[in-house]
């Protein structure tokens, strides 16, 4: 019977206050880093059980999808720990549940890229000899390196782990923005992408080059993408709300963009006091208010129109036009282009990101066949009123690299509504695959440890969203 051969997770945001795997103080809002949350052990109780079931007994790798550590909207020192406390649990002294782990950074941890590239170009530099010409730093990896020898490592994780002495000797790989794995005779192939390439924000310094110099244009192929952008995302969203207290009031000021109101009371205090401060000749501090608190608008309703403030739709039209561009477009190209020119009949693409988890059949050009498309949704809670379709899944593969998605939990109403199942991307006629069966099988949403998963889910959600409605209500 097919056996689990991988996990997938993304967008756990350890260290962050909202994310339901860092722990709380009892009766408090702030985080409590030296233990687990209750959420974060149930998890690795649900994936024990499963990988308990393999028959052959061989540990499957794990898949860290992007956002796993909150680098954004917390402290260095917190996300380690939280991310301390997931590895305790998942890889206990001769017990554990991975035989390793792959790193994919996203957005919010797009900083581990930078480290690592950075530490593999001084390793590269010192075998150079003086006076020889030295290559340009690489922006990404190559996408199929499950069996390099000597991978690029996630040089803060790795020396994190390493300091239990059973991990002693791990390594983490990391590998970005792409990670690909292949089947037997390269006839099915698997991609995990973050996703944050698939918005059009974090393409955001390609677009103005575009619309500055109108004969330059997008992008075409990652290490392009990534080489022109990689700047803008590491520090917005990976560096600058760890930048001390002005960090903390970076978190407020993006925590209130749940609230338009809150948004704009914020916005014509700042155009007000810059007014006052700042003066333009020939205009009065009441024209220059109004004139600043149009442009702040303008620049919010930008960031806080990304895909993850839309509620009613799986895929945001800006978030489905940028998948299918970055799917017919760069990621198409580098798979040929490592490939040699040839694209595998199978074709699975596994991304996180917008927190909306999903899985669909998707006919992209210039693939053989229906591209299989699964999205893991996130494990964070960013609005204060349940959104349906917000929710956590794990990507599980076998070793023919079939793949079914366990759908963990969607936000809902009332506690009744949280029920693990198990979701799997196909089209009309098409058969069910037999690892999707088994897996299908194996969950009981109403027997353990499902139901006492989905009755914790519940009330960590509930506990954050009425948080993060207090602090919202705070004032700036």
């Amino acid at each position: 019977m097919p056996d689990i051969r991988y996990v997938c997770l993304s967008d756990m945001h350890l260290g962050e206050e909202d994310s339901l795997l860092t722990n709380l103080k009892t009766a408090s809002t702030d985080p409590d880093p030296m233990q687990p949350s209750p959420v974060m052990k149930q998890l690795v109780e649900c994936l024990e059980y499963l990988i308990s079931k393999n028959e052959d007994k061989k540990k499957p790798i794990l898949i860290l999808n992007g956002d796993i550590l909150e680098l954004a909207l917390t402290t260095d020192n917190q996300a380690a720990m939280v991310f301390e406390r997931f590895i305790e649990l998942i890889m206990p002294h001769g017990k554990g549940l991975f035989d390793r782990i792959v790193y994919i950074p996203g957005n919010h941890d797009h900083h581990f890229w930078e480290s690592a590239r950075e530490t593999q170009y001084v390793g590269y530099m010192a075998k150079v000899e003086p006076g020889k010409p030295l290559n340009i730093p690489w922006h990404t990896t190559n996408m199929f390196v499950e069996n390099d020898p000597d991978p690029v490592r996630a040089y803060f994780l790795t020396k994190l782990v390493q300091r239990f002495p059973h991990l002693k000797d791990t390594i983490i790989p990391i590998a970005y923005p792409n990670f690909g794995l292949l089947g037997k005779d390269n006839q099915k192939c698997l991609i995990f992408h973050h996703g944050h390439f698939t918005e059009s924000l974090y393409q955001l310094i390609s677009t103005l080059r575009t619309l500055l110099f109108p004969d330059h244009e997008m992008p075409r192929q990652v290490w392009d993408i990534e080489a022109e952008n990689f700047a803008w995302i590491d520090f917005f969203w990976s560096t600058m709300g760890r930048s001390g207290d002005a960090g903390q009031d970076i978190e407020l000021i993006y925590e209130k963009m749940q609230d338009w109101e809150q948004v704009e009371n914020l916005l014509s205090t700042l155009a007000t006091n810059m007014a006052k401060r700042y003066d333009i000749p020939g205009w009065g501090d009441a024209m220059e208010a109004k004139l600043l608190k149009w442009l702040f608008n303008a620049v919010a309703g930008k960031i806080a129109g990304r895909e993850r403030t839309h509620t009613a739709r799986l895929l945001s039209q800006d978030a489905e036009k940028g998948l299918w561009a970055y799917m017919n477009g760069p990621l198409r190209q580098q798979i040929l282009n490592e490939l040699k020119g040839n694209m595998p009949p199978d074709v699975t693409f596994i991304f996180g990101h917008t927190h909306k988890p999903f899985q669909e059949d998707m006919n992209f050009k210039g693939y053989p066949q229906w591209v299989n498309v699964y999205n893991t949704g996130g494990w964070v809670v960013e609005t204060v009123e349940a959104q349906p379709l917000y929710g956590g899944a794990i990507v599980l593969v076998d070793e023919d690299l079939n793949v079914t998605s366990l759908r963990m939990y969607n936000e809902a109403a009332n506690p009744e509504g949280y029920s693990v199942g198990v979701e799997e991307a196909k089209h009309v006629g098409e058969k069910d695959n037999p690892f999707h069966r088994r897996i299908l099988g194996l969950v009981r949403p109403s027997e353990e440890p499902w139901k006492t998963f989905s009755a914790i889910a519940a009330r960590s959600i509930r506990i954050r969203a009425q948080n993060l409605r207090a602090r919202i209500n705070e004032k700036a």
